[in-house]
């Protein structure tokens, strides 16, 4: 099996990977999700160019035809949409598909209108749907602005830095959307157009009430209504102006507000309840960055939540070095691209740790108010197998890169995305809270990470920080022997990073390990991978799944990691992979690996299933020459 690997395998393998290799040095990788993007296009369109009477005109349907159609792809055979591979209908992402497509002209008496009509109503209508949605509706007349959060821009106002206990994507999706509810633009629907079609009879508009905390941030809600009404209008100017400078300064360091979708899709609303006209410099680059997420061909029109160039550059030649490919240029060209792109200005981190020097990387091509914890560990690890053309720039960065890591370390031992101590556990009771996205807590995914890349840069247990990751790791294993992953689908991928960070550490934790080796052993399917749904996130249990190329490359990964890479389970896994490549190198994957927010937002990597496998079987059957 090995010679087959490095005789056939690894070069067909790292050669597809190269092909997908910008001129510039860097990869990036088509980054998909659900219909839920296209959806919420089409609705902005309407925002941006409200047709004359019921339809747009024929100039701006081609782009809406083509959203429409991938769409309608997505549909599943019972009328609804998921929102990842294989899950199924889920009422957020069917209403609003149904919505979109309404809007967009497709006859409501059509067979899949009425199917998605129905399966919407089964599902809970609009009533069961999150508050992103109702807000969405609400800000077009379509949903009851009573009935849906308030969110004042006053927030920006409030001692103590209220806005940075929230995660860093809430902070960027809310300033603007504070902004939009605040100066109370509505853009009307369509002549006779309503969806009350999707409102199930009977039942309740309101706000939930999930418990008795949820009820008083609830009856806070009222109060901000009526503070709005009533509110003192040199306040309201103040707040406002606050979240448009703190906008207009998170535009022009990234690729838009947080580089995210939904900040992007909201700070263009923002502008233009602001008044600021279609020419406005400020209003045509957000536009232009939103733009700057689509993926369009003839026939359709897929949307990117992000671009993600840093972590797929990185994870790319962290593989190909851990293969021992022998393309020094390759390494070259992307390592210089890294540094180009190195954080040097403080971001939002900075409020809670004001004297760190900046230093690290982001996800996106540009993002310096959020640099990433996970990206900076991971381009530590790819630069460790590459030169760049300026070796003391190089070695400047990665000194940065690591003082930064080691400050970013929250109190419990662990690591999070974006934040420090972003674990404020009473904000996930606010109205607005159920996108399951409040908090950036720290998680063991990261935390592996990390750990492994401290300790490939010579960190050993007789260092604190590494001491503290341990014991986080240890604290944080569940029964089975697995770990929770916060950023990939979900136990398998943290179950490995837990290990090899565990690994690395050298850390004297083998009964941790044995019950991690036979959580992995126990989860593989009978042909020989691994593969688990996001029903897991739902039961907070394994839930198997079809083997999938990067969840059988984790698995192996995992095991290796605790000493078992010529294990009769490793080597199944092994050759499940290479009995799977395709003649050109690659790896096909159908399900969905990649986790944004756990129930509600997932994500298709479609590099993953290219350069996790080629990690995996060089770290099994051993690196490959070229």
């Amino acid at each position: 099996m090995a010679s087959r690997w490095q005789r056939e395998a690894a070069p067909a393998a790292a050669g597809c990977l190269l092909r997908h290799q910008d001129k510039e040095g860097y990869w990036n990788g088509l980054l998909t999700a659900d219909a839920t993007l296209e959806s919420d296009y089409i609705l902005l369109q309407l925002w941006l160019n409200p047709p004359e009477g019921r339809y747009w005109p024929a100039s701006a349907q081609p782009r809406i035809r083509k959203a429409v159609r991938a769409i309608l792809e997505r549909q599943l055979p019972d009328g609804g949409w998921n929102i990842y591979a294989g899950g199924p209908s889920e009422v957020n992402a069917t209403s609003r598909a149904y919505i979109a497509m309404k809007l967009a002209g497709e006859p409501v008496d059509s067979r899949p209108m009425q199917a998605a009509r129905r399966r919407a109503l089964e599902l809970g209508g609009l009533q069961g749907c999150n508050s992103y949605t109702k807000i969405n509706l609400s800000l077009y007349g379509l949903y009851p602005r009573k009935y849906v959060p308030s969110i004042p821009p006053e927030i920006t106002l409030v001692p103590g830095d209220l806005l940075y206990e929230m995660s860093s994507w809430t902070r960027a999706i809310i300033v603007p959307l504070s902004i939009v509810q605040a100066v109370g633009v509505e853009r009307p629907a369509p002549d006779g157009f309503t969806v009350e079609e999707l409102l199930v009879p009977g039942k309740s508009l309101s706000l939930p009430r999930k418990d008795i905390i949820a009820q008083i941030f609830n009856h806070v809600d009222r109060l901000v209504k009526l503070w709005e009404r009533r509110n003192v209008k040199e306040v309201r100017k103040a707040g406002i102006r606050e979240c448009e400078h703190w906008m207009l300064d998170r535009t022009y360091r990234s690729d838009g507000i947080g580089a995210i979708y939904p900040a992007m899709m909201y700070s263009i609303m923002a502008f233009d309840a602001l008044g600021y006209p279609d020419d406005h410099p400020d209003l045509v680059e957000a536009k232009r960055q939103f733009d700057g997420l689509i993926v369009e061909d003839e026939d359709r029109l897929l949307f990117k939540p992000c671009h993600s160039p840093v972590w797929d550059t990185a994870i790319a030649m962290f593989a190909l070095g851990e293969m021992g490919v022998a393309d020094a240029a390759a390494q070259t060209r992307a390592a210089d691209w890294l540094l180009s792109k190195e954080v040097r200005r403080k971001g939002d981190w900075s409020v809670k740790r004001p004297d760190l020097e900046p230093g690290g990387w982001a996800f996106e091509f540009a993002n310096e108010y959020y640099p990433d914890i996970d990206d900076t560990a991971m381009v530590l690890l790819a630069l460790s197998h590459a030169n760049a053309s300026d070796p003391a720039r190089q070695q400047r960065a990665e000194t940065r890169a690591i003082n930064w890591l080691l400050g970013m370390q929250s109190s419990d031992g662990g690591w999070a995305a974006f934040d420090y101590d972003n674990d404020w556990e009473l904000l996930n009771k606010v109205p607005f809270a159920d996108h399951n996205a409040m908090l950036d807590p720290t998680c063991p995914d990261i935390t592996g990470r990390v750990l492994e890349a401290l300790c490939r840069r010579g960190f050993t247990m007789r260092d604190e920080p590494v001491q503290r990751a341990v014991a986080f790791l240890l604290a944080a294993q569940k029964e089975d022997g697995s770990w929770f992953g916060r950023w990939g689908v979900n136990y398998i991928y943290g179950t490995f990073l837990a290990l090899r960070g565990l690994s690395a550490a050298a850390a004297l934790a083998r009964p941790a390990v044995r019950k991690a080796v036979r959580f992995l052993q126990a989860t593989q399917n009978s042909d020989g991978g691994w593969g688990e749904t996001c029903d897991s996130y739902r039961e907070h249990r394994f839930i198997p799944g079809p083997s999938t190329a990067s969840q059988t490359a984790w698995a192996l990964l995992g095991l290796a990691a605790a000493g078992e890479a010529r294990s009769d389970a490793a080597l199944r896994g092994a050759a499940w992979l290479l009995d799977r490549q395709q003649p050109d190198g690659r790896w096909d994957e159908a399900g969905t690996t990649g986790t944004g927010f756990p129930n509600v937002f997932y994500l298709t990597y479609h590099l993953y299933r290219q350069y996790f496998p080629m990690l995996a079987l060089a770290t099994v059957l051993g690196p490959a020459t070229r």
